[in-house]
């Protein structure tokens, strides 16, 4: 049977729950458990899929097509586990659920009630991922005192109950805030989110106090006694330079050892080595690298969080530190756009929806195909590319995606329910992972190194099989495809040091010790020409 941990979070949102719950899921493996990570969410939609990343930040997406919460991302970042649909549940899906229950007549006539009925089915999607698992770590949204977070608290509460407290933990992530004016931590608020969890039942085992600074000695002293949690079980959460410290930081403080002793498991040897590694990357760069962001979110840098981390970890490959600049597409549909991308070593146009910022986004292609900079286009980005390519290499003016203007005469990109055949595809979306087969003497089989790949989409427009011959004729390199649907997954160029556009989101399978082929190669392919841009201004 599968032993539980529950981390719930404290006085205000935004701590980092979801790194704490992956990093004690790092922990955990590295001493040879096999673990999974769920996150429920109070929220009343069914899914994050139709919210806006100003809302919501980044919609990750699983293999079986979920569209789910962003710290879905951080768990497979941080360790092996693979999340499905049954990793993410919402207060709306839940509710769903017992509806459709309700209406079938499942609960034969029964007044359905939060107790027992909402907190049952929420007891059973906890056991949806327990087979073939050691630990199942439960992330529980929101914060502590709000009113739509309660149900989930009182099956959270119930567990305990039911499995005993060998087999359950909770763990309770707080802040612990450094008052300037008076020069000193305060425990005040961990005091009152604690008594807010004992309240409905919960005493934590453990907590983790969010600090800018390591917690001192005698404040963990306090802590404990006013929170009836063991003096070694509080353990100082200290803020980071990078994430990527933070199973080093829990590992220092002693977090594995406690949660194995509290759940009755033997302590095997912990071996961190590979992100002692990757810490040492991380925290030694031999160089760096710049590359332009062009997306229409620009200023809310958790709209591409994935995206981002993915291009740490190429430079992690290569020991680089990646500069990010952000740069909001619809600065460039007009102007100079030389000093904005002249110093740059690379361009990326990430995904999107919406005409917002697309010509901006076009203008910087063209200006990675015209100067040689090396470009990676992502979901989106790849169709700009594919439009930009039509419009001023083919010659075929006005084309376009049918999504900006269903009027245009070559709709170059257009809506995939309009290519499915015999309606095999079904929905309006194609989500989750799909087979590609790669093309070799390309830069998707060098960076791949293999023939047959399989990643993740989330898009409802696809690249127009009638503009591909024409296309191909003028230089357009179709390097990957779905053969199942004929579907055209990657474009490159010719003649140019590196560019691509891949239709599915490469951002989704990349890990910090396990960097993502097309983000590594794409910021060796921009180290490279910042390298050779340098040496010939030296020269003249």
């Amino acid at each position: 049977m599968a032993k539980y941990i529950f981390v719930t979070g404290g006085v205000i949102s935004g701590l980092g729950k979801g790194i704490a719950a992956a990093s004690i899921g790092t922990l955990l493996e590295s001493h040879g458990y096999r673990i999974t990570i769920q996150k429920f969410d109070p929220y009343l939609n069914v899914d994050p899929g139709t919210m806006s990343p100003f809302q919501h930040g980044e919609v990750y997406v699983t293999d079986d097509g979920a569209e789910t919460d962003m710290d879905l991302g951080h768990y497979e970042r941080f360790t092996s586990t693979r999340t499905t649909r049954a990793h993410n549940w919402t207060a709306g899906r839940i509710y769903e659920s017992i509806i459709r229950k309700e209406r079938k007549g499942e609960y034969l006539g029964k007044t359905v009630q939060v107790i027992p009925h909402v907190t049952d089915e929420i007891k059973g999607a906890f056991g949806a991922v327990s087979d073939k698992n050691d630990i199942v770590i439960v992330e529980i949204g929101g914060t502590v005192g709000d009113i739509e977070s309660l149900p989930f608290l009182e099956a959270v509460r119930q567990m305990r109950l039911t499995l005993g407290p060998e087999n359950t933990l909770f763990i309770h992530l707080t802040l612990v805030p450094f008052i300037s004016t008076s020069g000193e931590l305060k425990t005040k608020p961990t005091q009152h989110s604690v008594k807010e969890l004992r309240a409905i039942g919960i005493q934590p085992d453990i907590l983790l106090c969010r600090a800018d600074r390591t917690i001192p000695p005698d404040f963990k002293s306090k802590i404990s006694l006013f929170t009836n949690v063991p003096i070694e079980a509080v353990i100082s959460a200290k803020d980071a330079e990078s994430i990527y410290e933070i199973p080093i930081n829990f590992a220092k403080e002693g977090l594995d050892a406690i949660i194995l002793k509290l759940l009755r498991l033997p302590q095997k040897k912990r071996n961190l080595a590979s992100w002692e590694t990757l810490l040492d990357r991380v925290k030694n760069p031999r160089d760096e690298v710049n590359i332009a962001m062009v997306g229409k979110y620009a200023g809310l840098h958790d709209s591409y969080i994935s995206l981002n981390q993915a291009l740490d970890h190429g430079g992690f490959a290569h020991r680089l530190k990646v500069k990010i600049d952000w740069i909001e597409a619809e600065n460039l549909e007009e102007g100079e756009i030389e000093e904005t991308l002249g110093e740059k070593d690379g361009i990326l146009v990430p995904g999107g929806f919406g005409v917002r910022g697309i010509e901006g986004k076009i203008r910087a292609v063209t200006f990675a195909r015209e100067n040689k900079v090396p470009f990676l286009g992502i979901c989106l980005g790849m169709q700009c590319a594919s439009i930009e390519f039509a419009r001023n290499v083919a010659g075929l003016a006005g084309a376009n995606s049918s999504e900006f203007d269903p009027k245009t005469a070559h709709k170059v990109i257009t809506m995939w329910r309009e290519l499915k055949k015999d309606g095999d595809l079904g929905g309006t979306m194609r989500l989750g992972q799909y087979f590609c087969r790669v093309k070799k003497n390309t830069f998707a089989y060098k960076a791949y190194r293999g023939l047959s790949i399989h990643e993740r989409h989330r898009h409802r427009y696809e690249f127009n099989p009638k503009y591909e011959g024409l296309l191909a004729r003028a230089g357009l390199v179709f390097s990957g495809k779905n053969p199942e649907y004929g579907l055209v997954e990657i474009v490159e160029l010719r003649d140019h040091p590196w560019f691509l556009g891949c239709q599915f989101h490469p951002e989704f399978k990349s890990k910090p010790v396990e960097p993502h082929p097309l983000f590594k190669a794409f910021i060796g392919a921009s180290y490279a020409y910042r390298l050779k841009r340098n040496q010939d201004r030296a020269k003249s």
